[in-house]
């Protein structure tokens, strides 16, 4: 498959691990504090990646890029706590406000961070991926409380985390260790505070916590795969389909309908990420002919 429609793929298959785990995440913010879910969840995930690699030839947990994962890693823990905080204050959408933003976060970060400086069409697609984000919340952002600044602050340091893991894709293909050592981190500044929070769990608790790890698991390494094949300015905006996966969740479990600002922001913003994924393989290609070109003329 072509490094487009491929890395596409994978941040599909990214959206709906994630959304699955955020409902999760919700459910379990309303009876358990964070650290018994990261810190269960995050050994899950270690054992699982140890495990991985020692069935996948060629893969290793080793790290070059030593100093972009810790990075990396203190900034997962941050988004992670971030993120449960306002999974437990706010409902989905005003959560999901603060995701489809990270986009233009990424956008914003990526060309100090990655020298990858969008072109004006894709940012055009971003404005209107942003848009779309907005109409999912029709009373806008006024009223801001805890919740929104816990959202702004998992959104900033989110985006922060993913545009490490391409910086560290750049250099080495490691996406086993892409999940190994955040989820360390995660495990070990969550169990430092579990011992202090600590609920007992029945059985049924229990195995949501382990469907959230296979999940997090998943979509930690399908993105780290995923930002290797696309730039983040691309990947990032199709990561907003993860709406259309809560749609569906926040109806099937919690009885949400949406509205019609809802579907025609979802609309909008499927628009915004196919059109950055056109633009993207359009370029590209244009690049391949390019040096197609110069490769005739110089064996001439």
């Amino acid at each position: 498959m072509k490094a487009t429609t491929l890395g596409a793929l994978l941040v599909i298959i990214y959206t709906g691990m994630m959304a699955g785990a955020d409902g999760i995440t919700k459910f379990i913010a309303g009876g358990y504090e964070a650290p018994q879910l990261f810190a269960l969840s995050a050994a899950l995930v270690v054992l699982m990646a140890a495990g991985a690699t020692r069935v996948s030839k060629g893969e290793t947990l080793r790290i070059h890029s030593v100093k972009p994962m810790i990075a990396r890693s203190v900034l997962t823990v941050i988004a992670a706590l971030a993120f449960f905080k306002a999974f437990m204050l706010l409902p989905f959408a005003d959560v999901f406000l603060f995701i489809g933003l990270m986009p233009l976060i990424a956008a914003a970060m990526s060309g100090p961070m990655l020298g990858e400086t969008p072109r004006p069409l894709a940012w055009v697609a971003l404005g209107i991926g942003a848009c779309g984000v907005f109409f999912l919340m029709p009373g806008g952002i006024s009223g801001m409380q805890a919740g929104h600044f816990w959202a702004f602050a998992a959104a900033i340091t989110g985006t922060a985390s993913m545009l490490l893991a391409r910086v560290i894709a750049q250099v080495e293909r490691a996406p086993l260790a892409q999940v190994f050592w955040p989820n360390l981190a995660l495990l070990i500044a969550m169990g430092a505070a579990l011992p202090f929070v600590w609920r007992p769990m029945n059985l049924s608790d229990a195995g949501w916590i382990v469907g959230y790890a296979v999940f997090l698991f998943g979509a930690r390494y399908v993105v780290a795969e995923a930002l290797r094949l696309l730039p983040a300015y691309v990947a990032t905006p199709l990561m907003n389909l993860q709406f259309v996966w809560m749609v569906a969740i926040g109806m099937v479990a919690f009885g949400e309908i949406p509205g019609t600002g809802t579907v025609l922001g979802v609309m909008l913003v499927i628009a915004s990420g196919l059109w950055l994924v056109i633009e993207e393989s359009l370029q590209r290609k244009k690049i391949d002919a390019q040096q197609a070109n110069s490769a005739a003329i110089a064996a001439e």
